[in-house]
Formats: structure tokens, sequence, C-alpha cells
């Protein structure tokens, strides 16, 4: 609650993300900025989070979804000095992404997770209940995850909480803005 607590509503380039630190659940804040580059090779910066896989999301964002990328310099910061190295948090980065090129702001009641794959699939996690019960129990109304872990979700439990299953990243930008 705390990583959250000087969250500003309604802001572009700022995404939710339900992530597990060992076994225990925690929502962290992902900022992403993008500002068209004034150099032949735009800057990426990964504060919190592997170069490396920032440099895949943006590949597959660039390619998947048609998201101009190559001419911006990209700054991603995980909130409050968080190390994440969870393949989840790749959602909710490539929705902060997203969210800031379009100067759109993902809905403040959600929380994002899931693995991104090369083709811009949404790919399962683990332990989906407990990600969602500590988005609920921080106030989180809406959740948008991968497709295919709604088979191991008792939506009944969480009758509070609005569970949208995605299969890409396409259908997870659509359903952050609603």
């Amino acid at each position: 609650q705390l990583l959250l607590a000087e969250r500003a509503a309604d802001q572009a380039g700022s995404a939710v993300a339900a992530v597990l630190d060992g076994m225990r659940p925690m929502l962290g804040e992902i900022q992403a900025l993008t500002a068209h580059s004034v150099f032949a090779v735009p800057r990426r910066t990964a504060s919190g989070m592997d170069y490396n896989r920032l440099i895949i999301l943006l590949a597959v964002l660039e390619k998947r979804l048609g998201v101009p990328l190559g001419s911006q310099d990209v700054y991603i910061n995980v909130v409050g000095g968080l190390r994440i190295d969870e393949p989840a948090v790749d959602l909710a980065v490539a929705m902060a992404l997203v969210s800031s090129l379009k100067d759109t702001p993902i809905r403040d009641d959600t929380v994002v997770f899931g693995e991104i794959g090369l083709a811009g699939e949404l790919r399962s996690v683990s332990h989906i209940e407990s990600r969602v019960s500590e988005a609920y129990r921080l106030g989180f109304t809406r959740c948008v995850l991968p497709y295919h872990s709604m088979k191991s979700i008792d939506s009944k439990r969480f009758s509070g909480v609005e569970l949208i299953g995605v299969h890409n990243v396409r259908e997870a930008f659509d359903a952050c803005v609603q």
C-alpha cells in the first residue's frame, strides 16, 4: 500500500502490476515515459527491471501492435526502488509504454499482470488467486490478466473484482482504457 500511496490518478504512462516477491503478492507501480528522440539511436533506460527484457518488449510492441517506438526515447521506472525480475510484470510495462506514447491513462481501478510472448500473446503466470486477492484487498476492482489464467481462478470468490481475460497485448490495452 505504501508503494501506491503517492500514485496520481489519470496519469498517462502509469500502470499497476501484481507481482510476487518470493511467494508474497504485492502491487507495484510501473511508470513509463516516451519522448521523440533527437539522437540517431534512441535512448532506453530501465530502473527496477531487466534492461534486456525491456528491449524485447519494445520489439514486440513495435512488430505486433504497430506502436512506433523505434524513434522514441524510452524510460521505465519501477516506483519505490523495487527490483522486479518476474515475467508477470511484462504486461504492466507494455501498458505503461503504450499509455505514455498515446497519452492515454490506464483506468486507476485496474491492475494488470501477465507474461508477453514474442508473438504478442499473453502467457499464464502462477499464483493468480493470491495476486487478485491482494489487488482486491487494496481496493482495485478490475484485473486484466491472461485469458488462459482464467481457468485457474474461482471467480465466485472475487465477486467484487471484474476479471478480464485477454489473449494479446492489443486486447489488454483496449481493456485497460475503456
